[in-house]
């Protein structure tokens, strides 16, 4: 071995006692090392429940998660009074259909309503036929061809709808019926071959209150709800 080498082996040994000095030894009475997600001031060993809010361990914020149960006719009672014959109406189709939800439903008739309107207008049969029980489909697609047949053109324009509302639900057998009550505003007119004007008004702004009855059958896997009856309110 050179001088250089047992020089560089002499340095080397006197660091690492230096760094032994320093840094110092295991001897197994060391402090646990800090877990910043667990609060200082107490030790958590698992969940810890108090009625329907649990905490959750090793959070230093001390969050907390609230189970409390829903009610399961919590959707249908703010849409309905439980007082309203119709709450217990809406309920009974909740229990034969657990899919369905009040609240979305009500917003898929309005969808469907404003569709329907628009595709009869137009005399788009295809979109009635998604949208429509095989009755009502007859119903309006026989007053298309009859508006067709005499070269008239109908023009409708949706405004919105003002008010929907579920007034009445039932199941028979296998079948749940749900009836809602629409107010919207249209701008509808009807002209001949010709174009006079037959019905309505092109630039005039009506209200038009209707009652529709959507249908499902409860044991079928498509959940999709279609017209089965239209009404003057």
């Amino acid at each position: 071995m050179t001088f250089g080498t047992i020089f560089f082996i002499i340095v080397a040994a006197i660091v690492l006692f230096q760094l032994r000095s320093v840094l110092g030894r295991r001897t197994g009475n060391e402090r646990q090392p800090f877990d910043p997600y667990t609060r200082p001031d107490k030790k958590v060993e698992g969940p810890t429940q108090q009625g329907n809010v649990i905490t959750l361990p090793n959070r230093r914020d001390g969050a907390t998660i609230d189970v409390t149960p829903v009610e399961p006719y919590a959707e249908i009672d703010a849409l309905v009074p439980v007082s309203d014959p119709v709450n217990a109406q809406l309920r009974r189709v909740q229990d034969v259909d657990p899919s369905f939800a009040a609240k979305q439903f009500l917003e898929g008739v309005k969808l469907a309503y404003e569709m329907i309107v628009t595709a009869f207008a137009a005399g788009d049969r295809k979109t009635l036929r998604n949208l429509l029980s095989q009755e009502a489909y007859q119903g309006f697609e026989s007053a298309i061809a009859d508006r067709e047949s005499r070269g008239e053109t109908m023009t409708s324009a949706f405004i919105g709808i003002d008010n929907a509302k579920i007034v009445s639900a039932e199941v028979r057998e296998r079948e749940a019926l749900v009836t809602v009550s629409l107010v919207s505003e249209l701008i509808s007119s009807v002209t001949s071959a010709t174009g006079d004007l037959v019905d309505g008004d092109p630039e005039t702004v009506v209200e038009v209150r209707d009652v529709w009855t959507f249908a499902r059958d409860v044991r079928s896997r498509d959940p999709n709800w279609k017209l089965v009856e239209t009404q003057s309110a």
